[in-house]
């Protein structure tokens, strides 16, 4: 039976392009064990004529983890859909949201704003084709449409093709004169309009997205009525001040969050098994740089990772140097556990 993802939805890491890979996610999962995690965008034409079926690989302990497919012809995206129900993936969601060259000139990402109905068309043959839900994630318009308009018509062409959890960037995108990078910047966040969706559409499960840096932020727009919120570069940059506390302060769960110091130890044995199977130790380490960050020792940490951890027969033995150059216990640590 499909798992209820509504309520690890509250909170989510949002898939990010050679960020948000596999040994990323279980390093998040480490910290929390709520928050509900995305794949990097995997395009469907990849999956089906490429048989890139290798991207679909992830460890059973990053539960519940959500695949997320690029592509916007029905057939593929629901052949690519199957590939992932059947690796084991407790939602597929479909990229309407980026804004990059690359998916443009392939019709997918953002430019499908333009089209709705195709959206819809796709969204329907991935439900027919998998039994775990189906979401989109989506931007609030393009270019010169207006938000007002298209947000609520492409909404309720969601809606109406079964879509019962979007994820929406309060951004435009802006596909001509913006780079990606400028695309996460530069248009103005309009919260209250996504938020006026949540009103529209009262039985779907709405989560925002776009520029929310704390976890106070995050439970603030719950409180203010949407059912989920979607954090992404804060995330990844400052793991432990967003996951580590989310279980107690967004799911209300007790005890303790557990420290960084006890995270990185935790992802030990987790490297060596990395190892053993001929991977490199940056494989993993590059997504640990931002644990410490705030704290004394943070930038002892980031140099002896970023200088050693990419060596010929680097190991363990370097987390663990880096680890004894950050101090344990300390009041700022203290204040996060």
């Amino acid at each position: 039976m499909p798992l209820d993802l509504g309520p690890h939805a509250r909170l989510s890491v949002a898939p990010m392009m050679d960020w948000t890979d596999r040994h990323c996610r279980y390093f998040h999962r480490l910290l929390s064990g709520q928050v509900l995690l995305y794949t990097e965008m995997v395009t469907a034409p990849a999956l089906v004529r490429g048989d890139a079926t290798w991207l679909l690989q992830f460890d059973p302990a990053e539960h519940p983890v959500a695949l997320q497919i690029g592509g916007s012809d029905p057939a593929e995206l629901a052949q690519a859909a199957r590939l992932g129900a059947a690796e084991g993936y407790d939602e597929i969601n479909l990229n309407v949201g980026c804004p990059s060259d690359r998916v443009q000139s392939g019709l997918f990402g953002a430019i499908l704003m333009e089209r709705p109905a195709l959206v819809a068309d796709c969204v329907r043959a991935m439900q027919d084709a998998v039994d775990v839900d189906v979401t989109v994630k989506c931007r609030i318009g393009v270019d010169d449409q207006d938000p007002a308009v298209v947000l609520p018509d492409f909404i309720e062409k969601m809606h109406d093709a079964g879509v019962r959890r979007m994820t929406v960037h309060a951004r435009k995108a802006w596909l001509q004169g913006l780079s990606p990078k400028e695309n996460r910047d530069i248009p103005p966040l309009d919260y209250p309009l996504v938020r006026a969706m949540k009103d529209a559409f009262a039985d779907m499960h709405i989560s925002l997205n776009g520029g929310i840096t704390t976890l106070a932020e995050a439970r603030a727009h719950l409180d203010a009525g949407f059912d989920g919120v979607m954090i992404g570069r804060a995330a990844y940059h400052s793991p432990h001040d967003i996951l580590a506390e989310a279980d107690q302060v967004i799911y209300g769960a007790p005890g303790p969050a557990l420290s960084a110091h006890d995270a990185a130890r935790a992802m030990l044995p987790y490297i060596e098994a990395h190892l053993a199977k001929g991977g490199k130790l940056h494989d993993v380490t590059r997504h640990m740089l931002g644990l410490f960050t705030g704290r004394p020792g943070a930038r002892a940490w980031r140099r002896v990772l970023s200088q050693e951890a990419h060596k010929l027969g680097a190991g363990p033995e370097i987390v663990e140097a880096a680890l004894a150059r950050v101090p344990e216990g300390g009041a700022c640590e203290a204040a996060h556990a």
